[in-house]
């Protein structure tokens, strides 16, 4: 037995703080069982400490293999800034992998938001985004043809908007961004490593360059490994 609980203070809430001091983020917690024998308490006890952290957002149970400690969400300003430059402002070591490049006919909304015609190609890139090794996003972006040519012949891996700043003279200076949550698909899921309980972050964006559409990207991020945060000034809200 690790420590009988004593004192004034709710067991359950000793036990909490205790499963707090020893949970390693992405770890598992000892099961309900071992808690129970170790600090001698209640199973009823275990299952409202840990009920508890689950509700808080601080343990998560994923199905058939346990009760894990949640990493910190990733915290993101809602601007206009790439992703390697987002997460290196936050702290953590970006990297990407390149799923896919390759010239296209894009979908008709795509098109229509590129401003292409029915017969123009772009370029479309699927990219999977890491912080510190761990899956955050995955990208689906378009960007046309005429305005990138040899987009393939570059390395991606990188930060993108670096790349069409510095080699084509294309510096995104505007973009429109819609936002909202959507459950993954499977495939989202696998790519990302993530309960398919849990739901995405989707982001949707239409970027340009002095008014000329360059970029249409749907971004679908961890929504239990990301956070946005937004500076809202009442000075804009009229009643």
């Amino acid at each position: 037995m690790a420590a009988t609980l004593t004192g004034a203070t709710p067991k359950h809430q000793q036990l909490r703080t205790l499963i707090l001091g020893m949970a390693t983020p992405g770890e598992a917690i000892p099961s309900e069982r071992q808690l129970s024998a170790d600090y001698g308490v209640s199973r009823a006890t275990v299952r409202a400490a840990v009920g508890g952290l689950v509700a808080d957002g601080m343990l998560e149970r994923v199905q058939g293999l346990g009760t894990f400690a949640v990493r910190p969400r990733l915290e993101s300003h809602l601007h206009l800034a790439s992703f390697t430059d987002d997460m290196r402002r936050r702290g953590a070591t970006p990297s990407t992998r390149v799923l896919a490049l390759a010239a296209h006919v894009p979908p008709p909304e795509v098109a229509q938001a590129l401003g292409l015609g029915t017969r123009d190609r772009a370029w479309q890139v699927e990219r999977l985004r890491l912080a510190d090794d761990e899956p955050m996003a995955l990208e689906e972006g378009w960007y046309p043809e005429p305005l990138f040519p040899d987009l393939d012949a570059h390395d991606l891996t990188d930060s993108l908007y670096g790349l069409l700043a510095d080699h084509y003279g294309r510096v995104i200076d505007a973009a429109e961004q819609t936002l909202w949550a959507d459950p993954p698909t499977t495939r989202v899921a696998d790519l990302l490593r993530m309960p398919p309980s849990t739901p995405t972050l989707v982001f949707q964006r239409r970027s340009t360059v002095q008014g000329v559409p360059v970029e249409h990207v749907t971004s679908y991020y961890r929504g239990d490994r990301y956070r946005i945060h937004m500076d809202l000034d009442g000075r804009r809200f009229h009643s």
